[in-house]
């Protein structure tokens, strides 16, 4: 009885200062989870209920291995509602094998190296009259620009997205919700 004592005893310390440890990190909640600054992208992203989409994607697309070294990334995360926008089929064509490549360029035209916050992506908007081009990972440009406080991305086709929650911070970047899938030119 003294032993068991001891060992739930030292349970309890252990999850209480993991539970004091994560109340010290600044969260922000995205899709019902916490997202914790000490995690990777991945990690963070798999607990979303807003991007489940995006998960399977990524894992289809066979980067969740990149996404989890050091980065730093800036990710621009389309909510699961951004992919119903696009025409039906196109996310399950995207997602069979035989498509891994076209898939690959989709999600790697939403992130650029880097760890860029919306007060930064601002700064660089404000420097660049009104717009800032950002190199994405792909290799296309995206151009970032403001209506009022909003942030919004205008991918090479005209296609405009909203930033509708801003840096989500991770130990490997940081990652900035989007309600729209932007497409590379194809």
């Amino acid at each position: 009885m003294n032993n068991l004592l001891k060992v739930a005893i030292a349970a309890f310390v252990f999850l209480s200062a993991n539970v004091a440890f994560a109340q010290m990190e600044k969260t922000v909640e995205v899709g019902g989870a916490p997202m914790y600054p000490s995690k990777n992208i991945v990690e963070n992203a798999v607990n979303s209920a807003d991007h489940t989409t995006l998960v399977a994607a990524v894992k289809a697309a066979g980067l969740v291995e990149t996404l989890q070294t050091a980065g730093p990334f800036t990710v621009f995360a389309p909510d699961n509602a951004a992919f119903t926008k696009l025409p039906a089929g196109t996310v399950e064509t995207l997602l069979k094998p035989e498509n891994k490549g076209q898939l690959t360029a989709v999600l790697t035209y939403h992130v650029v190296a880097g760890k860029m916050g919306s007060k930064d992506i601002a700064d660089a908007i404000k420097k660049g009259n009104g717009k800032a081009v950002l190199t994405t990972v792909q290799g296309g440009k995206l151009t970032a620009w403001m209506k009022g406080k909003d942030l919004y991305i205008t991918d090479e086709n005209g296609g405009q997205s909203k930033v509708t929650i801003a840096d989500v911070w991770q130990s490997n970047g940081v990652i900035h919700s989007v309600d729209t899938v932007v497409l590379p030119k194809m």
